[in-house]
Formats: structure tokens, sequence, C-alpha cells
């Protein structure tokens, strides 16, 4: 496949970088010249134990050739066998779980369960409640409505009028968001740690303010946990990396990337929390409200027992935890002009760039890229896959099952190559 085939054939809603890998296995990849690269950007946050996990790959194989699809009317044991994973082991609250086929999906999930929760608690005049409040440098998905929950202007434009419903506020402030619950506020949704914006965590004290605020005002706590969770902070639960233990419980989950190893699956769980006339909130979407074609196929969650046990199983969280730790001291002690600083919730890691520093290389004025673009190209030039995130990012999204030593090649090639801007 050539590039001018996909610039004929394909929409040009990617700036691709000129790389085609065509095999991989754990940690790298090779591209159609044989060249080997190691992939510390992991399909954004999507292949938690590396390319191509024999288990993963046994479990896919063994699936396929039994049964693939089969719709949603019938019987499918595996997403009895997976929910009960994700709500006994990787949460331990009880609740229950949808399976969709992608982030955004998963997120729209939570908003209509907002939306029926306000329905069925409305506010003291009758009124549906319905408003969700998010927050600035969030991403939620490109679905319509998971793009108006999305808090940033550059991913709003060009497709308005946007759905009503939602308020934004800036991240981690208390006092907004203390001030903008009126009555007709339903929800908060939020992510523990986000991602796109540059790997921002929510701090400690907003998160227990937000749950000391669903509690006051009878709203909905709502994680997207879709790249934040399932172990690549080093907890299970992201908001756990932030506030451990069970000291906040919130009341659903979003998560997709890292559940299925590649393969399209999301979902949703909601806890057992009691919403009246003997329902809970884990049951709010009844029979017709809600559905997925393929979501939950028996192929899909095949792959996703098998992605998720082996995280569980071999205790990657904590891998991911010390790997993290050891990346983001060895960095924050270089000396490197071009890099101001470093972030890292696990293996969920951002390098926050100098833009003055960079912005004075000469090859970087004619380049015409921004900043975390033209950074990650110079590093893929130099083997190492990144993802950008925002202007002046780039994330590190490594397996969470990476060795030691691929950190350390990792890092060297991340100071060599920043080393030489701005010198």
């Amino acid at each position: 496949m050539s590039a001018s085939l996909l610039d004929q054939y394909t929409m040009p809603n990617y700036r691709r970088y000129e790389f085609y890998p065509e095999r991989g296995e754990g940690s790298y990849l090779w591209d159609r010249d044989g060249k080997k690269y190691l992939d510390f950007a992991g399909g954004v946050a999507v292949c938690p134990l590396g390319h191509s996990h024999p288990e993963v790959v046994k479990a896919i194989q063994d699936q396929a050739a039994k049964l693939i699809h089969v719709s949603n009317w019938f019987q499918i044991p595996q997403q009895g066998e997976l929910a009960k994973i994700l709500v006994d082991d990787v949460l331990g609250i009880p609740g229950k779980c949808f399976f969709g086929n992608s982030g955004a999906e998963a997120n729209e999930g939570l908003i209509k369960i907002a939306r029926k929760y306000g329905i069925a608690k409305p506010a003291a005049d009758g009124t549906p409640r319905h408003e969700i409040l998010t927050f600035t440098g969030s991403f939620h998905g490109r679905t319509f409505a998971t793009m108006t929950a999305t808090a940033q202007e550059k991913i709003h434009g060009g497709f308005g009028p946007l759905l009503p419903g939602f308020k934004y506020l800036p991240f981690n402030d208390i006092s907004a968001l203390e001030a903008a619950i009126s009555p007709n506020t339903v929800a908060i949704l939020l992510e523990p740690v986000q991602g796109e914006s540059g790997v921002h965590p929510a701090t400690p004290e907003f998160l227990r303010a937000a749950a000391k605020l669903r509690d006051k005002h009878d709203l909905l706590l709502l994680f997207d946990e879709i790249q934040c969770g399932l172990g690549r902070t080093g907890d299970l639960g992201g908001w756990r990396s932030i506030v451990p233990g069970d000291e906040i419980l919130p009341d659903a989950i979003s998560w997709a990337k890292s559940i299925g190893s590649g393969y399209a699956l999301g979902s949703f769980w909601a806890r057992k929390r009691p919403v009246g006339d003997g329902m809970d909130l884990c049951d709010i979407l009844g029979p017709g409200s809600h559905g997925s074609t393929y979501g939950g196929s028996p192929l899909a969650c095949a792959t996703a027992l098998a992605t998720v046990g082996v995280i569980l199983r071999d205790n990657l969280a904590a891998n991911a935890k010390a790997l993290g730790s050891s990346i983001s001291n060895a960095v924050s002690a270089w000396q490197v002009p071009a890099l101001k600083g470093v972030r890292a919730f696990g293996c969920m890691i951002g390098l926050q760039l100098d833009t003055a520093v960079i912005e004075a290389n000469e090859d970087f004025k004619t380049s015409g890229k921004a900043a975390s673009i033209w950074v990650g190209q110079l590093l893929l030039d130099a083997g190492l896959l990144v993802i950008p995130a925002g202007l002046d990012v780039v994330r590190l999204l490594p397996p969470l099952n990476a060795s030691g030593d691929e950190a350390r090649e990792a890092l060297s090639i991340l100071e060599r190559v920043l080393g030489k801007i701005g010198v």
C-alpha cells in the first residue's frame, strides 16, 4: 500500500507519519523495509501486552475457529465471564457491564445513563435533569455526544450546533465546580488522568470534592477511564492511583483501549446504587433502551478475557507503576534544554517540551509542524514510536509488561534525540 493510494482513496482526516508497520512482536514493530522500532506509542494505549502476545493470539485463533459472532438476541456466555472479572477482580464494586465497540460508544453509554437518571430523579419541580459537567482539556470521543462533552474548541470546530446539555469547567478548580451545579445538573464526567491534552491528573482534593458534591446534590460521578484504566496508571482503577482504595466510589466507568489488545471493544460499568422503585443504577438501561450489533461478540470477549487475564495474573499494574517511576526519575535527572518536565502515572507518561527552545531550531522553523509532532518525527526516525499530545507534549505509552531493558533503550533514544535540539 502506497501513500498515494491512501491519499487518493481515504479521507484526509489523519495526519499520518510516513511509517508503514508490517509486523509486531512484544514491544517492537518492523516496517516494510525490515527496520525495527521500539513501540512506546502502543496504538495510543491500546496494546497493554505489546504486539501479538501469544496468549491473546491463541485466544483469537481458538474462538474464531468456533464462533466469531452471534446476535445479542441470544446468550453470549463470554460476556458474563468478562463482566464478572471486571466487576469482581478489576473494581471490586458491585454493578453490571455493557459491551460495545469503542471508547466513544462506552462514553455514550455513560451519557445515556446520566440522562435516564435525570428522568428517574428529576429536579424539585419535576423537570428531568440533563446537564453534565465536563472539564477543559478533556477528550471523550468523536461521536456527536462525546465530541460535545469534550471541552476543547478544536474538536468542536465546524460541527455546530452542538448537542445541548453540557457545561465546561476548568479542570481541578473546586470553586468553579461548586458554583456550576444547578437544579438541572445530573452528572460530573471526568478523566482521572487526562491523556490527549498531555497527561494531566485530577488532584486528590478535586476528586474528593467531586464525590462530596455528588452526594450532596444527588448527582452521578462518571469516570472516563478509556486511556487511564485497567492498570496503565499503576492501579487497575485509574482514579485509585490518585486516591487509593475505596474512599471514592464512582457511579459508572467507561473502558476501551487496553481491554482488547487492539480488537475493537469498549465497555461501561454502572454500580449497584438505588434509583427508586426497587431499581438500581446498573439496571436503568432496560430492554430496548441501548444496544450494539457487534458489541460483546464471542471473539471480542475471548480476546478481552485473555488480555485482562494476563494483566491480572502477572500483576502488570504494579509493573506499570515501577516502570513509569523508573522512566520519570531518569528523565527528571537530565539536563536537556528542549525538555521542560515529565508527568508520569505508571505507563502513562507525558514529556513537556520547551517550545521556546524548539522554535529556535532552524529545521523546526521550516517544518510547519507543531512541536510535539516534529519531535515525534525525530524520535520515529531514531527508532522510537511516541504519541503527540497537544502542541507541546509527547506521550510514552509503553506496554504494561515492557522490560527494564526496553525502558533503558527508550531513554537512550530520547536523551540522544532531545539532547541535540537547542545545542
